[in-house]
């Protein structure tokens, strides 16, 4: 048996996609990590008490200071190495309603609304370049 200073649940993340449309045109919202500043998309631990769908949104909150729809199913999921294992994150997309001037992490992460295929491009992990893409078609689909 091993022991890890981190909870077990830790391991289970969700993120969000947040996007607009804007004069017709999808955009997403990336925001920056704060080690190594590539563009990536707001993620974290989903709580014991909250579904993944909540805590995207909480995550949208804190690391980008928006606020919105989450979409009940998830576009995809992802895995990451982090604190010694591998976690896994589903990701949902996030009609944003609302973006504030002063969030919580803004002091230290960078947010830019991208034009839909930029935002594939500019996305720091080929992962996620993958679902940001596959949300894009999806959504295209739906209009």
């Amino acid at each position: 048996m091993t022991f890890s200073a981190v909870p077990e649940y830790f391991y289970r993340q969700s993120g969000a996609i947040p996007y607009r449309v804007k004069n017709g045109e999808l955009q997403v919202l990336l925001i920056t990590s704060r080690k190594s500043r590539k563009w990536i998309i707001p993620k974290g631990v989903v709580e014991p008490y909250m579904t993944p769908q909540e805590s995207a949104a909480q995550e949208a909150y804190e690391e980008a200071g928006v606020f919105g729809r989450v979409w009940d199913e998830p576009v995809g999921v992802y895995e990451v190495e982090k604190w010694g294992g591998l976690c896994t994150v589903t990701v949902f997309p996030m009609l944003v309603t609302k973006v504030y001037e002063d969030w919580m992490e803004g002091n230290f992460r960078k947010r830019k609304w991208f034009k839909a295929e930029k935002a594939i491009d500019a996305a720091g992990k080929q992962k996620l370049r993958a679902l940001i893409k596959k949300f894009v078609k999806e959504f295209s689909v739906k209009i």
